[in-house]
């Protein structure tokens, strides 16, 4: 059964390019950005790799892990990681799942049959600290993943979850927020001290509140 948002982010034990893993453990009280890609030495994930690598600090500020998987052995891997250093100029500081079994990626349902029956899809899957799951996308091979999204989404569901508001169209860390219709207009200063916008009676914005 395909994963949908809010469902449990099933648990595994796996070999990566860091070491064995138990992946709860592993994840600890992070969030966890977990990305699959169809098999190693291709050019887009090449690229994408190398991305996360230089992402690590704008993950980790956002309490963050980043983790990949391709059902590749591990030692294709080990193979790939030093082409991704020597072409993107970087250092890879992240794991990379080896799946050969696909037990993983079976387990979050990333074999498409339609797509390719020996491959998984190019998944992406934001997972919150209680190890639900938040976020789903996915990509087809020609199109690179867009990480500044990734990071994007992060930050909506961090503030989200801890404010009464929404992330409108195109918002980006420090805009303006949409306020919960749940609350009421009247009640709105004492909640969003900072002031607030009524566009519609629907539709009431407010600065970003935790900045």
């Amino acid at each position: 059964m395909p994963l949908r948002l809010g469902d449990q982010a099933p648990n595994f034990d796996a070999q990566t390019t860091e070491g064995d893993i138990n992946f709860y453990d592993w994840a600890g009280d992070h969030w966890v950005v977990l990305y699959s890609h169809p098999s190693d030495y291709t050019p887009v994930c090449t690229t994408e790799l190398g991305r996360t690598a230089a992402l690590k600090e704008s993950f980790e500020q956002r309490h963050a892990k980043v983790i990949a998987l391709s059902v590749d052995d591990l030692e294709s891997h080990k193979g790939w990681v030093k082409d991704i250093e020597e072409t993107q100029n970087c250092k890879m500081n992240f794991p990379i799942i080896a799946d050969s079994e696909k037990k993983v990626a079976t387990a979050y349902d990333m074999m498409h049959p339609n797509a390719d029956d020996k491959f998984t899809v190019r998944s992406v899957f934001i997972i919150d600290p209680q190890r639900k799951v938040r976020l789903t996308l996915t990509y087809p091979p020609s199109t690179g993943r867009n990480f500044q999204e990734i990071l994007r989404v992060l930050d909506s569901l961090q503030l989200t979850d801890n404010y009464s508001v929404a992330t409108p169209v195109d918002w980006n860390d420090g805009e303006d927020v949409v306020v919960s219709p749940s609350i009421k207009t009247e009640d709105i200063p004492d909640k969003f001290p900072k002031g607030h916008k009524v566009i519609k009676p629907y539709l009431r914005t407010t600065p970003q509140p935790n900045r």
